[in-house]
């Protein structure tokens, strides 16, 4: 199968309810899938996510059924669940230093100064910011960023839900990622928020502080899987120039 453009890819994707069970999709490609999907911009690059892809039946009956059975789910041939990890900062936070400073010796950079300005944002904004994902250290910085911006501009999404909701905007960026590649593909998928998260996370074997950010079903469409024509709102309603 030809891959589809970026522009067919769009149009071809659609929220699939129900899938042919008797098509089988390639385990293998739908991993290339998620390899595009890591590719997504993120946050500050720290890629606070990770993708659990279910294949087996016996794992593939436990999701559905968190996902209360609904079609798109039971008739599922296999899974992807994006996690939000916002618990893996540090981890991801020193990777990008370890990165940076492998560019420095790669390119013969020694210039202290240079070094120490392109290391900064990891080694001291970027620590400063997750750690208001504390409520209460969170709220403080929120108050003292709204002091601030009283009489300059201002970063002011400081506190711990801001940083929950930056978290799943980058994970929710890499799942359309996913989402376009199967597409390509000729492949279908649901994007699902029905789901028992804590039942969700206990198949998983997430720890405590990880989010499930969705459920994607993946497969091929039966006709009756699409349901009705695509609508959306008229784009003069939603499209403003300035």
């Amino acid at each position: 199968m030809k891959e589809k453009t970026v522009s067919e890819a769009v149009a071809h994707r659609r929220s699939t309810r129900i899938y042919d069970t008797q098509q089988p999709i390639n385990s293998k490609v739908v991993q290339e899938c998620i390899k595009h999907a890591s590719l997504a911009p993120t946050s500050s690059n720290l890629q606070l996510w990770e993708f659990y892809h279910i294949t087996s039946e016996d794992q593939k009956k436990l999701v559905a059924e968190a996902c209360f059975n609904q079609p798109a789910a039971k008739t599922a041939l296999q899974m992807v669940i994006p996690v939000v990890r916002r618990d893996l900062w540090h981890q991801r936070v020193a990777a990008n230093i370890d990165f940076i400073k492998a560019g420095f010796v790669k390119n013969n950079m020694v210039d202290p100064k240079t070094q120490e300005r392109a290391l900064s944002y990891y080694q001291k904004i970027i620590p400063k910011l997750y750690k208001g994902g504390n409520p209460i250290r969170g709220f403080i910085m929120k108050l003292f960023m709204g002091l601030r911006g009283l009489s300059k501009t201002t970063y002011r999404e400081v506190s711990a839900s801001d940083l929950r909701v930056i978290g799943h905007k980058s994970t929710a960026l890499a799942s359309q990622n996913f989402m376009l590649s199967m597409a390509a593909q000729g492949y279908d998928t649901c994007p699902m928020e029905g789901f028992d998260s804590k039942k969700l996370k206990q198949i998983l074997n997430l720890p405590t502080k990880a989010e499930i950010s969705m459920v994607i079903s993946c497969g091929i469409r039966k006709p009756e899987g699409i349901y009705g024509e695509r609508f959306r709102i008229p784009f003069e309603e939603v499209y403003f120039e300035q």
